[in-house]
């Protein structure tokens, strides 16, 4: 961890900065839990694998190995995450998803560049403007959430997204992981 708050432990985890900081955050969280595990076109999964490639654009190695971890739960295989990395369209990624990957790709990169042609491509892969909406709000919680994290110095995931249990699966893949992750840490959700 980087000592950018020197109150946080030395092992600080987002648990950590939730914890000195309830007030700010909790609606944070509740909202964070809306556009994670709500009502979407998108499941879950494909939710979680565009947290886990937006913050592997951003560099943010916390959030993009922790949501690596969370798309394994849901049955990603890592190496497809790592296949992202490396090229969106090599990637073995289903063909109906990669524009709506293009377009959180574009607006986490350079957001001012968007155009209608992006979105077009989505909605010529079947999808709609609801489903492109949640991507974008997918793409822009994981923007502030690297931002947070990159900003208070947390730098270590507890997990190895290759060997996670049974019983971690069925939290990771809970309708309320997060809100029960704000709670846990002091948030009032």
């Amino acid at each position: 961890m980087k000592r950018l708050f020197p109150s946080l432990p030395e092992d600080a985890t987002l648990g950590s900065v939730f914890q000195m900081f309830p007030d700010k955050l909790s609606l944070w969280c509740q909202y964070e839990s809306l556009v994670m595990r709500g009502e979407s076109e998108l499941s879950a999964s494909e939710r979680e694998l565009i947290a886990a490639y937006v913050s592997g654009l951003n560099a943010c190695s916390y959030c993009h190995d922790a949501h690596t971890v969370f798309a394994r739960a849901y049955g990603i295989d890592p190496k497809l995450v790592e296949a992202l990395m490396e090229d969106l369209h090599s990637a073995p990624v289903d063909q109906r998803f990669k524009p709506i990957l293009a377009y959180v790709e574009k607006l986490t990169l350079s957001p001012s560049h968007m155009i209608e042609s992006d979105a077009q491509a989505v909605y010529e892969a079947g999808w709609s403007e609801s489903a492109l909406f949640d991507a974008v709000q997918v793409c822009g919680v994981f923007n502030l959430v690297n931002r947070l994290v990159e900003g208070t110095g947390i730098s270590k995931v507890a997990r190895d997204p290759e060997t996670i249990e049974v019983e971690t699966v069925a939290k990771l893949t809970s309708t309320s992981f997060y809100t029960d992750f704000g709670r846990a840490n002091g948030l009032d959700v």
